[in-house]
């Protein structure tokens, strides 16, 4: 066997049909779509189109939404900080905030900060710096002699049209004196 032999296998690469080509391709004229109509024209799906009656998709009751206010956390148990407590990743003696998390691989996205769930268990005496704590999760913290500081984090967006609406209060000020 040499290395300019090798091929794959016949059939493994099939070439694309073209049609419309000629009688010869056997899919000339009109392509395999047969004779006029909506389906034989370019640009027009009737999928769901059920001939003017309200569609199904239609019919159906709408339910739920989507809250664009809901804060956006990277969820963090408990058991697996306990883990990388156990795994010396993360410095059980410094303070666990968002940045610790985040390096150690657990506290993935998160633009609102870092959310502590409770499942699993704790026997570490830690100290967070989060942006939210579940109840459980509190407790577990306390009763392993840890402290939770709940911080409120400011996302990316406010902080710039903070820094805008500053600039902005200068420049008028500027102007009147």
């Amino acid at each position: 066997m040499k290395l300019n032999d090798i091929r794959d296998n016949y059939g493994a690469r099939k070439e694309r049909v073209r049609v419309g080509r000629g009688i010869g391709s056997g899919l000339g004229k009109t392509a395999g779509r047969g004779q006029k109509g909506a389906k034989a024209r370019s640009g027009v799906s009737i999928n769901g189109f059920e001939g003017g009656q309200m569609p199904l998709h239609m019919r159906i009751p709408k339910r739920g939404f989507n809250n664009i206010f809901a804060k956006d956390y990277a969820e963090v148990n408990l058991g697996a900080i306990q883990k990388l407590v156990d795994a010396k990743t993360l410095d059980a003696g410094a303070v666990i905030d968002h940045a610790a998390l985040k390096a150690a691989g657990v506290a993935r996205g998160g633009k609102d900060g870092v959310r502590i769930l409770g499942k699993g268990e704790l026997t570490a005496k830690l100290s967070f710096k989060v942006a939210g704590v579940s109840k459980g999760a509190k407790e577990a913290i306390e009763k392993a002699g840890g402290s939770v500081d709940v911080i409120e984090v400011i996302p990316a967006a406010e902080k710039a049209a903070a820094k805008k609406g500053k600039t902005l209060a200068a420049k008028k000020e500027k102007a009147k004196g």
